[in-house]
């Protein structure tokens, strides 16, 4: 009987399970603030990749050299303490020698008068957390003062900057409608009543436009030490974007634009002669200095900080930019940060050189300072 002949079994294909490395893996950009400086170690804060499948974990691979970049912030732990500490020392006597002015003429305050008071409290309440800042990047951005402070911090410094606009806003109207519209009766029928509905709308304003920095602004672990996100924590990077943008848009931009449009208005009737405008001397002097200071302020202290905040957002958001670039951008957007803290007793200055009555009242305080320190001498 023939023998069959049985054919070799041929081994079984082992089934591999296929992965990808997960060192290689990014689910997103981590914002400014999360990113170490040179002197800290290169591990970035890790979190979940997002189940966004095949494709999108090929992306993230794609660009994952992109994203791995370590960012110099030595220089953070020296500019940004000396100048919150510079605006500290002015900012709070200033501030509050405005609020008291201001307060102790009380039953005879012009709409003016009352802008500047809500101005100068914004501004004196974001001086009073400045220690905690300066405390916070003398130490290497160790936090220690807990989520809340951490969340009321950054709230403070947003809410200040963009009510500063706002207010000196309303203070540019309020001169617009006096000089280029000096019969109009609509302004002067609501009075100071109007005026102080109009600070509440602004306080509301800024509440409503500032609130979604209690859900970014948060406390976060790196290098085994606790730090306060200021932009947005490494999981609300990618929600933050359109926020900013938003924030930029309608608490610094429209404003500007609008505060501008006034001053053109206003310069083209004050550079007419005397006779074909209603504005005495002595109100076209005033009218020009608040326009040279409230330019000052603008140009100084908001213009270069929301510029380099809005490119360095563009940028964080682009998946394939350089490391040098990235590093570059937050370098100054960082630097012109503590700028906008500078409004806080450029404010004060403002309130100075726009009413001649203080300004005489304090040449008076000054004589008789100056006559007093001669007599002590003398004796």
């Amino acid at each position: 009987m023939p023998l069959r002949r049985v054919p070799p079994r041929l081994p079984q294909a082992v089934k591999m399970p296929l992965y990808f490395p997960t060192e290689a893996l990014v689910s997103r950009p981590f914002p400014s603030d999360s990113i170490f400086s040179s002197s800290s170690s290169s591990t970035w804060p890790t979190e979940p990749l997002a189940p966004d499948g095949f494709l999108a974990a090929v992306a993230n691979a794609s660009a994952s050299g992109a994203l791995r970049c370590t960012y110099k912030e030595d220089f953070k732990r020296i500019l940004l303490p000396a100048v919150y500490t510079l605006v500290f020392v002015l900012g709070l006597p200033l501030n509050a020698a405005v609020i008291l002015k201001i307060w102790r003429t009380r039953p005879n305050l012009s709409k003016n008068n009352i802008y500047m008071l809500n101005l100068a409290i914004a501004d004196f309440l974001y001086v009073m957390s400045l220690p905690l800042l300066i405390y916070n990047y003398g130490s290497r951005d160790y936090w220690p003062f807990g989520e809340f402070a951490c969340k009321l911090v950054r709230f403070q410094f947003y809410s200040n900057l963009h009510g500063s606009i706002l207010f000196l806003t309303c203070i540019s109207v309020q001169r617009y409608v006096g000089i280029c519209h000096p019969m109009a009766m609509w302004p002067k029928q609501g009075g100071r009543r109007l005026a102080w509905c109009v600070c509440g709308g602004v306080w509301l304003v800024v509440a409503v436009l500032c609130a979604p920095t209690f859900h970014f602004a948060a406390t976060g672990t790196q290098r085994n030490r606790t730090v306060c996100y200021d932009l947005s924590t490494p999981g609300n990077s990618v929600t933050y974007y359109p926020y900013g943008m938003a924030l930029t848009c309608l608490g610094f931009l429209l404003p500007f634009v609008g505060v501008m449009a006034c001053y053109c208005r206003m310069a083209l009737i004050l550079c007419r002669p005397a006779t074909c405008r209603g504005a005495s001397g002595e109100k076209r002097d005033k009218a020009v200095r608040m326009i040279v200071v409230v330019a000052a302020v603008f140009c100084v202290s908001f213009l270069p900080f929301h510029f380099t905040k809005t490119v360095y957002l563009v940028v964080r958001a682009l998946p394939g930019a350089p490391c040098e670039t990235r590093n570059l951008l937050a370098v100054v957007y960082k630097c012109t940060r503590p700028f906008a803290s500078v409004n806080s007793f450029l404010d004060p200055i403002l309130f100075y050189f726009t009413q001649p009555r203080y300004r005489q009242s304090t040449r008076r305080f000054m004589l008789k300072v100056t006559t007093l320190r001669d007599k002590g001498t003398s004796v």
